[in-house]
């Protein structure tokens, strides 16, 4: 039987736990050599220097140090990171792409909660739930048999900005439902848009005719508020804008005038600030449901990452292809 690769694991050592409980952990040191006590959170600690030299695989997550190139320079043995988190760009530096590390990300896993809290508030807010509770909890009645003409999911029309692993698990989530999807994607072509479902279309189109614009998109300094005050005025009135992917996506000055005058609501995960200081009026606008970035993996949810990376470590040592590996010709243009 083969010697299983040296790893060594690299985060803040709060999340280990609830990325690796116990049964995960377990298959995890199957099959890699690592010291499940020992923790890096900065390379040129010497402990941690010395273990990073004999290191074959490093397993990490949330705050792990970046691999910048002195310190590659310096783990020769190096061939595989496995990051249980989202982004690797913060943690590998430009040697390490040219090395040609394997590196593989739970980016898919997080994905899935973000795609399933997105869903559920185009459900409601078509629905018209978010006002509807509002009205209820001032009134503290209604009328019995009274239906509402505003509402209803029936041919609502749905913008995706982005196609994102987030957007495309939208999307899919979708399918079901007796919904027009609309995608804007300068990276996607009209065969795969309607692959996904959608009907590909400009920006500016999208704007005009979703009910719900969800916005799936990468933080980069081309998409700093790509829902500007421009694209947020050919909304029609009562658009809904739901935001799960960051917060200078969406001009929050321009968000917040539109939302304020009432002409638009919004379903906010994230924002720019955040979190938003304390004055601002999105905290009590009956027409802005906002949440504490919580879209993302938490709670039982971080296991879900833990386990896409101890997969990918089960392939590693058998010497098959990562399942989630990071293709590094995209990374540019992922977030």
């Amino acid at each position: 039987m083969a010697p299983r690769p040296r790893a060594l694991l690299a985060m803040d050592p709060v999340f280990l736990h609830q990325l690796f409980p116990e049964p995960l952990m377990r298959r995890l040191s199957a099959v890699l050599d690592f010291d499940p006590e020992f923790i890096a959170r900065d390379y040129t600690d010497p402990a941690a220097k010395a273990a990073l030299a004999e290191a074959e695989v490093v397993v990490s997550s949330w705050g792990a140090p970046l691999l910048a190139d002195d310190v590659l320079a310096e783990a020769p043995k190096l061939k595989a990171v496995l990051h249980a988190a989202g982004t690797v760009k913060w943690i590998i530096g430009k040697a390490g792409w040219e090395r040609g590390l394997a590196v593989s990300s739970s980016s898919g896993a997080n994905a899935l909660p973000v795609a399933e809290y997105t869903l559920a508030a185009i459900l409601l807010a078509g629905k018209g739930i978010f006002q509807l509770r509002e009205d209820f909890r001032k009134e503290r009645t209604f009328t019995l048999g009274y239906v509402h003409p505003e509402v209803g999911n029936f041919g609502r029309t749905i913008g995706l900005v982005g196609a994102s692993k987030i957007g495309r698990r939208v999307a899919e989530l979708l399918r079901p439902f007796d919904f027009t999807v609309l995608l804007a994607d300068p990276y996607v072509d009209e065969a795969e848009a309607t692959a996904l479902g959608a009907e590909l279309v400009a920006l500016d189109d999208l704007a005009a005719r979703a009910d719900i614009v969800s916005v799936h998109a990468p933080d980069l300094p081309e998409t700093e508020h790509l829902i500007n005050a421009d694209r947020l005025a050919l909304m029609r009135d009562g658009t809904v804008v739901v935001n799960t992917a960051r917060g200078r996506l969406v001009d929050t000055d321009a968000l917040t005038a539109e939302v304020l005058s009432g002409r638009l609501a919004a379903v906010i995960d994230v924002t720019h600030p955040e979190p938003l200081p304390a004055h601002s009026p999105l905290y009590d606008l009956p027409n802005v449901f906002l949440t504490p970035h919580v879209a993302g993996s938490h709670g039982n949810e971080l296991s879900r990452m833990g386990l896409f990376m101890v997969e990918d470590a089960e392939r590693y040592a058998a010497g098959e292809p990562l399942l989630h590996r990071v293709d590094p010709t995209t990374l540019e243009r992922q977030a």
